[in-house]
């Protein structure tokens, strides 16, 4: 019903657009996917087969099985302060969490404040019958306050929040989240609040899980995967913690499309939030090494305004050229075989900006830059 409302993706466009050339059997450097380089631990990877092994191949609770939830549970306790119980807790891929979140919060149509540069949430929140609020992000790319509650109307139910920041790299501060949870909670308003970064911080940065100023989870949706923590992206394993009416309507809709998630990924998943810290230290060293070698690269380039990188394994410059960022990352995938996102992507405040992902290798990310370096200097 609403898929005609939603438009082609201006990075999907670029996507294509890379295949092409590699059926060409041209070499193209991606600076553009969010994947990481590194293989899903071992001793994970084993888990789910020994699960498969042992005959953890049929149907099992749309919510999840005991063992996951319990892990969930424990781990959002441990490292978020989130104060959950397993009913507020159930398994599901992230893009289907911000979806299925989404249509358990109101039955008729609803605004949703999404952020200005940020994620694409938008799609989702056409999907379940909403309409989708952009909201301008600061200068730094933290909370506008005047700005959000500008925006806020009768029609609001629901404020997006993504910390750490796709595409920005920004970690949102306790204290503009305490704020915006005090506003929300004062007219009853959700907060969806995307972490799926939380593991990837750097420097003296700490991720704050607004979920854990909740006696218990109300107003709050809170939404993680595995994906990149633990190099799990293929594997398609999240969560959301939320109230148990949302968790409850979230858990209909699984049993009216997908039924439930395989059991063996679930196990694996479990092992993976009560075993796997260690691989999580090991992932953020490197990408932080990853991240001083993009940030060195990017100061070398005139032509490019830098942003800090708080956390994620994103870059967000904006470019000194009178070009959008559409004809931008096009004309450099054409020149050089570089592959880089169009800020546009993610709203019109991404505008005059590109995506740098440093997820992928240290030679990748210093041959695409220089490449891009040598693509700046001729325009």
């Amino acid at each position: 019903m609403f898929l005609s409302k939603i438009q082609a993706s201006p990075s999907l466009e670029l996507v294509y657009l890379v295949l092409e050339k590699k059926a060409r059997g041209e070499e193209v450097i991606s600076l553009a996917v969010g994947d990481p380089s590194f293989q899903t631990p071992k001793e994970i990877i084993e888990v789910a087969h020994q699960s498969m092994i042992a005959g953890d191949v049929h149907y099992v609770s749309s919510y999840g099985i005991t063992d996951v939830r319990k892990a969930i549970r424990d781990k959002v306790r441990r490292k978020n302060s989130i104060k959950a119980e397993i009913e507020n807790c159930i398994f599901l891929t992230t893009k289907f969490s911000v979806y299925a979140s989404l249509l358990s919060i109101s039955e008729t149509p609803f605004d949703a404040l999404i952020p200005d540069p940020g994620y694409f949430y938008s799609e989702p929140v056409i999907l379940a019958g909403g309409n989708p609020i952009r909201y301008k992000l600061d200068n730094d790319f933290s909370l506008d306050l005047d700005e959000i509650r500008k925006k806020t109307t009768s029609r609001t139910k629901a404020i997006f929040i993504n910390t750490p920041s796709n595409p920005t790299g920004k970690v949102l501060e306790s204290n503009e989240l305490q704020e915006l949870y005090d506003y929300c909670q004062g007219k009853g308003i959700y907060i969806i609040t995307d972490e799926a970064y939380e593991d990837l911080v750097y420097e003296n940065k700490q991720h704050f899980s607004i979920g854990s100023l909740e006696p218990s989870p109300e107003i709050m949706i809170s939404i993680f995967s595995l994906s990149k923590s633990y190099a799990m992206t293929g594997w398609r394993a999240g969560y959301v913690v939320a109230g148990t009416k949302v968790v409850s309507l979230i858990n209909k809709f699984l049993e009216h499309t997908v039924s439930c998630f395989p059991p063996f990924i679930e196990k694996a998943s479990a092992y993976a939030l009560n075993n796997c810290d260690n691989s999580i230290l090991e992932f953020r060293r490197a990408y932080k090494e990853k991240r001083d070698l993009l940030l060195e690269k990017i100061q070398a380039i005139p032509e490019l305004e830098g942003n800090p990188i708080e956390g994620a394994f994103y870059a967000f410059p904006r470019y000194k050229k009178s070009t959008n960022s559409i004809e931008f990352s096009r004309t450099l995938l054409e020149k050089e075989n570089v592959a880089v996102l169009p800020g546009i992507s993610f709203g019109p405040g991404g505008e005059n900006h590109i995506r740098l992902s440093f997820s992928g290798s240290v030679e990748d990310i210093g041959e695409g830059m220089e490449r891009m370096k040598r693509f700046l200097a001729r325009s």
